[in-house]
Formats: structure tokens, C-alpha cells, sequence
């Protein structure tokens, strides 16, 4: 059987293909073959549901996601046999001795060997999109050589010094002045700074307006439609639009990666699942988007009541990140789990 082969760029946006085939070249041998990946309490088959993401179905067969190039199944006569929809039953098959998820009934979907119904985008993604809800929409981390480049809030028009709702303001620096466009207004808050080496890397930024661009020009003129504080001068301006593909291929890091967590967003201070850090590591230290990092809880220092003197408590595992976007010096990542309490300063670590 085979599909109609869809285009090359929803195939990238949503195909789990991807997830395989970027994969098992590397980490075939990154795991010991006598370890079974198999979850103790795997079904034997898994009818995929709404809302389902590729996260959520490599856990429910595997001990750890990032295992799914292990186990997954890749029939080379199908063309991107790892599409999911919804209704299509994945089950445990023995292939060549090893025992594989493969697909095994397609979902009413499908209407022949030649097509689906279901249009590419309803295919199953990696993480749902709102996981990263709270980063699209509350601010983010202003990288430290991102500032200078980005248009700035440089008057407000009339008698105000602050902006709200109802306000205009002019802006300057606005490469893209296309009429109609909507931006966010950002507040550039505090220095965020390396606990390693005391440097500075980026900044907090804080969404405080959202405003539909009126008029062209340098200064343009932008219409604010939604306030949570007051713009003001020097706040800087970004696109409301994010291009942030939901498909990532998880894995473990090519290289040693041993960092902090440095901020998180939405400023919490016990961080859990699907929230989004911030750490101090990008990609000038060899991370990628996609890897799987392993977070430890920071061993408090206690004082030895039998021998004296002080002791500090081994780190323990906490939960797991997946990064989805970097700089050079910072990543964001996304919690998939949180087994313990998570804080600011915890660690960042390859996964045993």
C-alpha cells in the first residue's frame, strides 16, 4: 500500500518521518541493545487520539520518548510511513527478531491506497501547540545582541508620556511596515546573567501592549488594541507572528551540555510540566533544537550534626527539557516532565 506523497513543505511541518529518519543513524548505537526501551506497563496496541502529541504516544510504549528511533518501525516501501492521524492503531509487531511499533490498522481516514481525507496539518505533532502557548504570548528573553537591532517605541502621540489601549505611538527602526500588521509592545526588564562567569546575556522582556500598525514611515504609526501596563519610550517592538515549527526530533545532545536554568516565563518560581525555561546554554555549546536534556534538583548544603562541618546533598533527577529555540548563549526549553519541584539554578545535564 501506498500514500500520495504530500508536498515537501507540509511534509517538513508535519510529518513524523522526520522523527525517524533524522534520528537512527546516531542514536542506534546510544543506547545498549540488552535494555530493552519497553515501558514495563506498554499496551500492546494504541488506538491515537485527539490532541494526542508524538511525545505523549512514545510514552505511553517506551520508558524514556527519546528512545522512539529504537523501537519505530520504518517500512521502506511506504512513502512517510510515519504520518499519524487520529483513529490509526499502533501495536507491538516482530520484525527480523526485534519487537517494533509499527502501524497496524489505518483510521477511516483513509479512504484508499491513495489518499486520506484528513488534510497533513491534522496529523499528529510532536508537542500540542499550546505547551508553548505561554511563550508565544507573555514576552520573552530579549537576547543582549538582539536589542539594538529591533524597533523602539519613540514618542507617544498627544499629551502622554504612557500608552495604553486607545493610544497611539510612533516607532522607530520597523523594517517590515506593511499596514495591518499587529506587534507586540515589549518592556526590556531585568539583565539575566550567567551564574557561570557573571555574564551578561540577555535581558527579561515583558509584554505590556499589542497594537495594529497604521501607518507607514520612520516613525510609523502603530494603533494599541490591548494593554496589560503602559508602553513607553524605548520599548521595543516584535512581531506577533511566530514561526515556531511544533515537529522536533527528540535526542540526546551531541555534545556535553552541563548548565543552569536561569529564568522561566511567566515568572514562577516552582516551575512544572509545560512550562518554558530559559538556560544558560545555546548554541555556541553544541545544543541543538530538539535535544533532551535532563534536569537535577540543586543538592542543599546542610551542616553535619554527627562529624561537623558541611555537607552538600548529591543533585538529583527532577524532570526533562526539550530545547525548541536558541541563541548562542541561551535556549529555551520545554518541561515534558517534572517528577520533583523545579527552580531556577537547578541543572541542565545530558540524560543517562
Amino acid at each position: 500500500m501506498s500514500l500520495r506523497k504530500p508536498s515537501l513543505k507540509n511534509c517538513f511541518r508535519v510529518t513524523a518521518a522526520a522523527l525517524v529518519a533524522s534520528l537512527v543513524l546516531g542514536s542506534m548505537n546510544a543506547f545498549s541493545q540488552s535494555d530493552s526501551p519497553l515501558a514495563n506497563d506498554h499496551p500492546d496496541e494504541y488506538v491515537v487520539q485527539v490532541g494526542d502529541t508524538l511525545w505523549d504516544i512514545a510514552e505511553t510504549f517506551l520508558k524514556d520518548p527519546w528512545y522512539w528511533p529504537e523501537i519505530w518501525y520504518i517500512n521502506p516501501d511506504i512513502v512517510n510511513p510515519h504520518l499519524i492521524y487520529p483513529g490509526d492503531i499502533l501495536g507491538l509487531v516482530y520484525i527480523e527478531g526485534r519487537q517494533m511499533v509499527a502501524p497496524i490498522h489505518a483510521s477511516s481516514y483513509r479512504l484508499s491506497p491513495e489518499a486520506r481525507v484528513t488534510p497533513l496539518n491534522e496529523a499528529v505533532t510532536s508537542v500540542s501547540y499550546d505547551s508553548i502557548a505561554a511563550f508565544l504570548a507573555t514576552g520573552a528573553i530579549l537576547e543582549k545582541g538582539q536589542i539594538r537591532k529591533m524597533p523602539y517605541l519613540v514618542a507617544t502621540r498627544g499629551d502622554h508620556i504612557l500608552a495604553a489601549a486607545g493610544n497611539e505611538v510612533y516607532i522607530r527602526g520597523l523594517k517590515n511596515d506593511t499596514l495591518g500588521q499587529r506587534l507586540n509592545v515589549v518592556h526590556v526588564g531585568e539583565p539575566l546573567v550567567d551564574p557561570d562567569n557573571n555574564k551578561l546575556v540577555g535581558y527579561q522582556g515583558m509584554l505590556v501592549a499589542t497594537g495594529t500598525l497604521r501607518r507607514a514611515g520612520d516613525p510609523a504609526t502603530l494603533a494599541l488594541t490591548d494593554s496589560n501596563q503602559e508602553a513607553k519610550q524605548g520599548d521595543v517592538l516584535i512581531s506577533t507572528t511566530v514561526d515556531l515549527p511544533l515537529n522536533f526530533y527528540p535526542r540526546a545532545p551531541s555534545s556535553r551540555i552541563d548548565g543552569q536554568i536561569i529564568s522561566v516565563v511567566g515568572g514562577v518560581t516552582q516551575i512544572g510540566q509545560y512550562q518554558v525555561v530559559i538556560m544558560n546554554r545555546g548554541s555556541g555549546d553544541g545544543l541543538a533544537v530538539g535535544d533532551v536534556l535532563t534536569v537535577y534538583q540543586k543538592g542543599a548544603k546542610i551542616k553535619d550534626r554527627v562529624k561537623g562541618g558541611s555537607v552538600r546533598l548529591p543533585d538529583e533527577p527532577a524532570g526533562t527539557v526539550m530545547v525548541f529555540k536558541l541563541f548562542d548563549e541561551i535556549g529555551y526549553g520545554l518541561v515534558m516532565e517534572a517528577t520533583q519541584a523545579i527552580h531556577i539554578h537547578d541543572y541542565v545535564r545530558n540524560p543517562s
